[in-house]
């Protein structure tokens, strides 16, 4: 018979400032939620909404344009877009050569009418003409829908680390440093991303070309596609839209903690599991991915030196650290169970690691689950569950518990397209 979580989050209810867990039914297993401000996610309609201060976000997974899936809580760090008007290409921030924008000529992917036409009248581009500093990276992002051109080009102009990325609408391709997401209806996200550590001089321009030919920079008369949200920001990924209208505007990092309590948690024996998502690899040496105590720590975490999914125990000051080998990106299913004398980390169906030494916590040490907060970091990505045992469960049921069921299951959860 199959073992039942004491503690199990399944993201599907929540209100400002709470995110519900599905056990304990008392309640003591919900989370406290924080974000100061409005943010977006991908609603079950499979439109961008906006949802307010404090109010947590059950992004919906999108395969080929369409939701398919239950949603995860999507938890993001604070990141700001420097386009002045994010939707508004003849407004602050846009510098349009030989270039028509018209506003509100197509459904965008929130749903209403006020997307834009951009017409190429020769051979110039759109360009940001805002001149944006970064710090080490930067992630340049906006919304196309195929108008008569199937090429689009991005390039990056800064001193020493220009890059130029083509796109194909036809075969959604895209060269080294951009990437395509399927928005449905047509729409894609296109998005090239840079680390400009090694650059002395970190401030650059973009510049949207409508050629004939992939990657080519010079743009044809009578091109054009629809266009919509604009983004620039500080980071080594784009993150979810945050819309402008005037100025620039910061969504303010999320934290999801205070889960639990000392009855919660067995201190001798226990599995933590969560299903969760990386959206990219970060440039940060190491944030947790989900951590749970205080006074001892058990975690899992995404360790950006070793490019890894990591496990780690600390009790009494003995610390143990697992690495995996699997590429940290997409989603996992991840485990870390613990009993005396034995720590074990399942990723995916398959024991990562075992250390067969090792003390657990003194009795009562153990009292909070975290999703990522231990004092110097938190988790970004989506979580699709979590769930805490308060027995160490066996390996076959460890690796039924992080397998996938099914061919179909798996590629839903890795969102890959199944012909």
């Amino acid at each position: 018979m199959e073992r039942k979580p004491t503690l199990a989050l399944i993201p599907s209810a929540y209100k400002a400032g709470k995110v519900y867990s599905v056990l304990p039914a008392d309640g003591v297993g919900d989370f406290d939620f924080s974000r100061s401000g409005q943010a977006t996610r991908v609603n079950k309609d499979g439109l961008i909404e906006t949802v307010g201060g404090n109010t947590p976000r059950l992004n919906y997974p999108m395969i080929d344009g369409v939701v398919s899936g239950c949603p995860s809580l999507l938890l993001e760090p604070s990141r700001t877009n420097k386009i002045p008007t994010s939707n508004d290409f003849n407004g602050s921030g846009w510098n349009i050569t030989d270039l028509t924008a018209t506003a509100n000529q197509v459904i965008s992917p929130d749903g209403t009418l006020n997307a834009s036409k951009l017409l190429m009248t020769g051979s110039g581009a759109l360009r940001n003409e805002l001149e944006a500093f970064f710090n080490d990276g930067y992630a340049y992002s906006i919304f196309v829908k195929k108008g008569n051109s199937r090429y689009v080009t991005i390039r990056s102009a800064f001193f020493t680390q220009s890059i130029v990325v083509g796109f194909d609408l036809d075969t959604l391709t895209a060269e080294t440093n951009g990437k395509i997401e399927d928005y449905g209806n047509d729409w894609y996200r296109l998005s090239i991303t840079k680390n400009i550590s090694g650059d002395a001089d970190k401030s650059g321009f973009f510049y949207l070309y409508l050629p004939n030919s992939f990657g080519s920079q010079i743009s044809v008369s009578g091109n054009y596609v629809y266009a919509y949200g604009g983004q620039i920001e500080d980071g080594s990924y784009a993150t979810s839209y945050i819309p402008t209208n005037g100025g620039t505007v910061t969504r303010s990092a999320e934290t999801c903690t205070g889960s639990g309590d000392a009855n919660t948690f067995n201190d001798s024996e226990g599995v933590l599991m969560a299903e969760i998502k990386i959206p990219n690899k970060s440039t940060t040496d190491s944030y947790p991915i989900a951590i749970f105590g205080i006074g001892a720590i058990l975690q899992i975490y995404y360790r950006a030196s070793s490019q890894s999914i990591s496990f780690l125990s600390s009790v009494g000051g003995v610390q143990y650290l697992f690495h995996s080998t699997i590429n940290p990106l997409g989603n996992h299913k991840v485990s870390l169970v613990y009993k005396q004398g034995q720590y074990s980390a399942f990723i995916d169906g398959f024991l990562m690691n075992r250390q067969n030494s090792g003390n657990v916590p003194s009795s009562g040490v153990l009292n909070t689950l975290n999703i990522g907060d231990d004092g110097s970091g938190y988790f970004y990505g989506n979580v699709k569950q979590l769930q805490y045992f308060n027995t160490a469960l066996t390996d076959s049921e460890l690796e039924y518990m992080t397998s996938y069921r099914s061919f179909n299951e798996m590629a839903k959860a890795q969102l890959y397209t199944i012909q």
